[in-house]
């Protein structure tokens, strides 16, 4: 006996996967939506692909057909797509929808849509919980889009009973954006130093797609009107990281810390995809105790499979070919004569 049907919008996508693999695992039937339609290896056959693109008018609509128990959503981004599910919330019995972190605001009303502006790093309170204030719904950012969606879900209420994740610095294989590929590319191009600003100290809290989807197996049984942060246990800093993936790859890098902001050119020497002023360490207290969330990976441990992932991929490549969605933030991460230029100018 199954526990019910489990529909999965963008299920070909790195949580996607990760999310239909942890349900069929718990017993749910499975139909994996995503716009390819295509299927991960590791999923068992009895999952069902289909191709499906929810912005097509009512594409969503007739994939769930006569309806679903659960519908997990892992590429909601805005009060539409929220209005899509809730117009349908007489076929769902239940939904998990992935949000972001991004949605938080700190007490001067800074976040991550402000970190382009002088002194535009949040402060946050550490650890962030959820019930600290975000930034205003609206249509103008990735953070103000992801609040509009929020809100319209849980004014639903019992009508669509809805778990919200805010999800930290997502890892793991299939990211169209990996943030370890700053430290991964370098080992692989024998770089002999990694420049890291603020003292390496930077901490952006990561969340591994197999404990997300863990979040949304523990949702799926659990439904709920409810907003959750979703990230790994351990928050390490990023000289952590780089130490750590420096030992996968069996290299040891030389750390040069930069005890302000990056600086060089364009102030690109020290930055990496987890650079910022004050961690950013989000609270797991709320699903620890409503969901019994435990993590099954720990950061390190997860780190041998990404590497291998990410190695193989960018191998002989071009990395913005190879990672378009790191390449859409218009930054050179792998500036070596503008690290160079400054390594021999600080002597």
């Amino acid at each position: 006996m199954t526990k019910g049907h489990a529909f999965v919008v963008g299920a070909s996508g790195q949580v996607g996967r990760a999310a239909v693999r942890a349900l069929a695992a718990d017993g749910w039937e499975v139909t994996a939506a995503s716009r390819g339609g295509g299927r991960d290896d590791r999923w068992p056959e009895e999952v069902r692909s289909v191709r499906l693109d929810r912005n097509e008018e009512g594409a969503l609509a007739a994939g769930i057909g006569d309806g679903c128990d659960v519908l997990v959503d892992v590429v909601a981004y805005d009060r539409s797509h929220a209005r899509q599910l809730t117009g349908l919330a007489d076929r769902i019995g239940s939904a998990v929808v992935v949000s972001s972190g991004a949605v938080y605001e700190d007490d001067r009303g800074r976040s991550f849509d402000t970190q382009d502006e002088p002194d535009g790093f949040p402060a946050y309170p550490v650890p962030l919980s959820e019930e600290w204030r975000t930034v205003a719904p609206g249509d103008t950012t990735y953070g103000t889009r992801k609040v509009a969606l929020e809100r319209e879900l849980l004014a639903a209420g019992g009508a669509l009973p809805t778990t919200l994740l805010r999800a930290g610095a997502i890892h793991g294989p299939y990211c169209p954006g990996p943030r370890e590929l700053w430290f991964v590319k370098r080992a692989l191009d024998g770089r002999p130093v990694r420049v890291l600003a603020y003292g390496g100290r930077s901490r952006f809290h990561p969340a591994h797609v197999d404990n997300l989807a863990e979040l949304v197996r523990l949702a799926a049984a659990k439904p709920g009107s409810r907003v959750l942060n979703g990230a790994d246990p351990q928050a390490p800093t990023v000289a952590e990281i780089g130490a750590a993936i420096d030992a996968v790859l069996g290299v040891e890098g030389e750390r040069v810390l930069i005890e302000g902001p990056p600086e060089g050119p364009g102030g690109l020497v020290g930055l990496t995809p987890w650079t910022s002023a004050h961690p950013i360490v989000y609270d797991m207290a709320a699903a620890e105790r409503e969901l019994g969330y435990r993590q099954v990976v720990s950061y390190a441990d997860s780190l041998p499979e990404t590497v291998e992932w990410l190695a193989g991929r960018v191998r002989g490549r071009e990395w913005r070919e190879a990672f378009p969605g790191l390449a859409k933030y218009g930054v050179d991460w792998f500036d070596y004569a503008a690290e160079d230029a400054w390594l021999a100018a600080r002597g």
